[in-house]
C-alpha cells in the first residue's frame, strides 16, 4: 500500500507540473541563451531582438525542432531571437521574472497555468490572430477554452493533448470488437476481451483519479465534481456513490489488468509486455509513445471517448474530453509584440509544425498537418469535443486535499470498498 501511495503523490505532480508530451527528459537545460539571428540585412524584422524563454531542453526532441524553427524564420525575417533554454523549471523562477517585466518576449507553458496564473502579465492576442486567420490554423477547444478562462485569447497553442480510452487495435480486431460509445457497451467490450485471454484495462494509480474523475464527470460534470472537491458533501449526492459502485462492480468483474492499480509505469506497460496483456488505459495522449518505447515498436492505437453514462444529471455534457496544451505567450511589455506572434504562428504551423509532431511524437498544433500514426485518432476527437475538460476533472479543485483524494481514489481500485456510499463517507471524512 506504501509504495500505492507514493504513486499517488506522483499523480499530483503530474497534475502540478508542466504537460509533458512524448520524448521530454526528466531535466531542464542550462540558462545559457542561444542566439539565432539572420545573417542577410533587410528582412521585415531586421534589426528586431526577441528573447524566448523555452520549458524544453536544446537535448529534447521539441528543443532541438524548436532552434530549427527559430533559425529558419530569423533567416527569414532578419529578426535575432535568443531562446533561454528553461526547461522544466520555468514556473519556479516565470512569475517573478514576469513581475520585475525582465526581458522576455515570449514564453512557454500550459495554457492552464497562462490562463490563470501569467494572466496579468500576457498579451491580447484576439486581433493579431483574426487578421493572421489564426482560426483556421489551430483547434478551437483550445482557443475557445483559453478565451474564455483569460477574456482574451491569451496565447498560441503549441503541443495539444487529448484524453480518452486508448486501446490496441490489434487486440480489438483479434476479440472481435469495436469501440463502443456507452458504459454498457463499454462493459460488453471488457467482458469479451476477458473472455479473449486478454486484460480489458492497465491501469496505474497515477492516473487512478483521471480514470474516476472522467467517470465521475460523465454523471455530474466537472463543475459539481469540483465543487465537491474544494468543499465536500460528497454522501449528499447519490450519482457519487453510484458512480463508485460503477467502479467497484468493474473491478470485483476482473477488468483491471493484474496487480493494477500498479505503481507508473507497470501497468500501463502491459499494453506492450503483458501477459496476458492489457487492451486499453484511460490517460492522455502521450501515453501511446511511452508504450511504444517499452514495446520498441509502433503498437496499432485507437481512440474513443470516454464512455456515457445512463441516469447523469441534467444539463451533463457527456461528450466532453480532456484537453491540454503547452502553449506559447507573449508578454503585455513586449516591444515587439507583432514579431513576437508572428514567430509563435511559424512555429506551430506548416513545416515545423508537422516535424515538432513527427519527432516528439505528438498531435500537431495546426489540424490541417498530419499527426503520427502513435496519435491515430486525437485530431478527430480534438476536432469533435466541444467543450473541455481539466485534469481530473475537477478533483483537484482543493489543492490541500488533493492527494488525500487520490489516495481515496486508489483505495476504491484496490477494492478496499464494498459499496460506493462507503466510498463517498470515506471522502466526507477527509473534510
Amino acid at each position: 500500500m506504501r509504495k500505492k501511495v507514493l504513486s499517488v503523490l506522483l499523480a499530483s505532480v503530474m497534475v502540478t507540473g508542466l504537460v509533458a508530451g512524448c520524448g521530454s527528459g526528466s531535466g531542464g537545460g542550462s540558462d545559457s541563451g542561444s542566439d539565432s539571428s539572420s545573417e542577410s540585412a533587410g528582412g521585415e524584422y531586421d534589426g528586431v531582438e526577441l528573447t524566448y524563454w523555452s520549458m524544453w531542453s536544446n537535448t529534447e526532441p521539441q528543443g532541438q525542432v524548436l532552434q530549427e524553427a527559430v533559425d529558419a524564420w530569423s533567416a527569414e525575417t532578419g529578426a535575432s531571437v535568443t531562446i533561454e533554454w528553461r526547461g522544466r523549471d520555468i514556473r519556479n523562477v516565470i512569475t517573478s521574472a514576469l513581475e520585475s517585466q525582465e526581458k522576455i518576449d515570449l514564453f512557454e507553458d500550459g495554457y492552464e497555468m497562462i490562463t490563470s496564473a501569467y494572466v496579468d502579465y500576457v498579451a491580447d492576442l484576439t486581433s493579431m490572430a483574426e487578421e493572421a486567420g489564426y482560426a483556421d490554423q489551430s483547434f478551437a477547444v483550445f482557443n475557445d477554452w483559453a478565451t474564455e478562462q483569460a477574456g482574451f485569447l491569451p496565447c498560441i497553442t503549441e503541443q495539444p493533448q487529448v484524453g480518452g480510452v486508448f486501446y490496441n487495435q490489434d487486440i480489438f480486431d483479434d476479440a472481435g470488437v469495436e469501440a463502443p460509445t456507452t458504459w454498457t457497451e463499454f462493459l460488453e467490450v471488457c467482458q469479451t476481451l476477458k473472455d479473449a485471454g486478454y486484460a480489458p484495462m492497465a491501469l496505474d494509480s497515477a492516473y487512478a483519479a483521471f480514470f474516476f474523475g472522467y467517470h465521475l464527470s460523465r454523471y455530474i460534470g466537472q463543475d459539481a465534481t469540483s465543487e465537491l472537491a474544494t468543499n465536500g458533501g460528497w454522501s449528499g449526492n447519490p450519482l457519487v456513490a453510484q458512480a463508485a459502485q460503477d467502479m467497484i462492480d468493474f473491478v470485483n468483474a476482473g477488468y483491471l489488468a493484474d496487480g493494477a492499480p500498479d505503481e507508473f509505469p507497470a501497468s500501463q506497460n502491459k499494453m506492450a509486455l503483458g501477459d496476458p496483456q492489457a487492451a486499453m488505459v484511460v490517460c492522455a495522449n502521450y501515453v501511446t509513445s511511452e508504450v511504444n518505447n517499452t514495446a520498441g515498436e509502433e503498437l496499432n492505437w485507437g481512440l474513443f471517448n470516454y464512455p456515457s453514462v445512463e441516469g447523469a444529471a441534467d444539463g451533463v455534457d457527456q461528450t466532453a474530453a480532456y484537453t491540454g496544451s503547452n502553449s506559447i505567450a507573449i508578454t503585455n511589455y513586449s516591444e515587439n509584440q507583432q514579431a513576437a506572434f508572428d514567430l509563435a504562428l511559424f512555429i506551430t504551423s506548416g513545416e515545423y509544425d508537422q516535424k515538432m509532431a513527427d519527432t516528439a511524437g505528438q498531435i500537431p498544433a495546426d489540424p490541417s498537418n498530419t499527426a503520427p500514426a502513435s496519435q491515430t485518432g486525437t485530431v478527430e476527437a480534438l476536432n469533435a469535443a466541444q467543450s473541455s475538460l481539466v485534469w481530473n476533472m475537477g478533483l483537484n479543485a482543493n489543492a490541500d486535499l488533493q492527494s488525500s483524494i487520490a489516495e481515496v481514489i486508489v483505495r476504491l481500485y484496490e477494492g478496499e470498498f464494498a459499496t460506493g456510499e462507503e466510498f463517498a463517507a470515506a471522502l466526507d471524512a477527509l473534510y
